[in-house]
């Protein structure tokens, strides 16, 4: 049998970062989480988390921490029907859930999905964020129980659900647009035209750029890991930049923004994968999810 009381230990060190922090977590001394840590790994022969700034947990610390928390949320939904049971064990807190999702899709329409998930669980959020083509490698590793990704093929022991399509915009200022698009947008007006690129991962702008010109163009680029950034610094005439079409739809209407071509937007195709464990409560959360998609993306 897996002791739940170390599994619970690595589980909130890894959350945590630290494991002062996971013992305030836990209302338990430092040294009882280092302790409990020690014995897990010493009777797995196993190293459970990297010790560091924040700690992190082992290939085989993270596949402890997502069973410590599909435990948890089999724990909620059984207290729920032994009420007894949750008057015995009421100091057990919330469960937290780990889900990994893309940033445009936090900025525009998860929040929502999110809401109204925890409007009536008993639960916390730990949000990974990454590109959309690489949110699949959070469920490969195990780290979450669920991802937005734009990966269809669903990952070995999950379910993958469309959830609609992202429209992207490529646009600009004005002024931007006059002193780097004067005769349009080609090839080699987008290699002196400074783009915002949002890091290493993010192919949007080179995906547009071959849908335009046939092929591909190295453009010099401004790195902006923000998506509000992204808005901004296109307002302010720093680069052009491809954001999410909701966002900018005011800036497009009021002529801050303009399309650098108009009515060639980008669709980039989402999806929902969650591990099959047959829980309630990861079913009400994929819920959410759907029905905040349904109203926020194309289908």
């Amino acid at each position: 049998m897996l002791d739940y009381a170390s599994l619970s230990a690595i589980a909130a060190v890894v959350r945590e970062g630290s494991f002062e922090r996971a013992a305030r977590a836990l209302n338990v001394t430092p040294s009882a989480v280092s302790q409990r840590v020690k014995q897990l790994e010493e009777r797995l022969g196993s190293v459970l988390i990297v010790r560091g700034q924040p700690c992190t947990a082992t290939e085989t610390g993270r596949l402890l921490c997502s069973h410590v928390e599909q435990v948890g949320m089999l724990e909620h939904e059984l207290r729920g029907a032994l009420p007894k049971l949750t008057q015995a064990n009421a100091a057990s807190g919330r469960v937290t859930l780990r889900v990994a999702v893309n940033a445009d899709s936090l900025g525009t329409w998860f929040i929502g999905a999110m809401a109204e998930f925890l409007a009536t669980e008993a639960a916390l959020l730990d949000v990974a964020l990454d590109d959309q083509e690489h949110t699949v490698e959070w469920l490969k590793s195990g780290e979450v129980l669920a991802a937005v990704t734009a990966h269809a093929q669903p990952v070995q022991g999950c379910n993958s659900i469309a959830l609609g399509r992202l429209n992207y915009a490529a646009v600009a200022s004005p002024a931007f647009m006059q002193r780097y698009f004067p005769e349009g947008v080609t090839a080699a007006s987008l290699a002196n035209a400074p783009g915002l690129t949002f890091n290493r991962k993010d192919r949007l702008q080179s995906q547009w750029i071959r849908k335009i010109c046939r092929r591909d163009v190295d453009i010099p680029t401004h790195w902006f890991p923000s998506t509000q950034a992204f808005i901004d610094a296109s307002v302010a005439g720093i680069g052009w930049g491809m954001n999410p079409a909701s966002l900018v739809k005011e800036h497009l209407r009021a002529g801050t923004l303009v399309e650098l071509v108009h009515g060639r937007t980008l669709s980039v195709p989402l999806y929902w994968q969650h591990t099959r464990l047959q829980v309630p409560m990861l079913g009400r959360l994929t819920y959410a999810v759907l029905s905040a998609a349904r109203g926020a993306l194309r289908p």
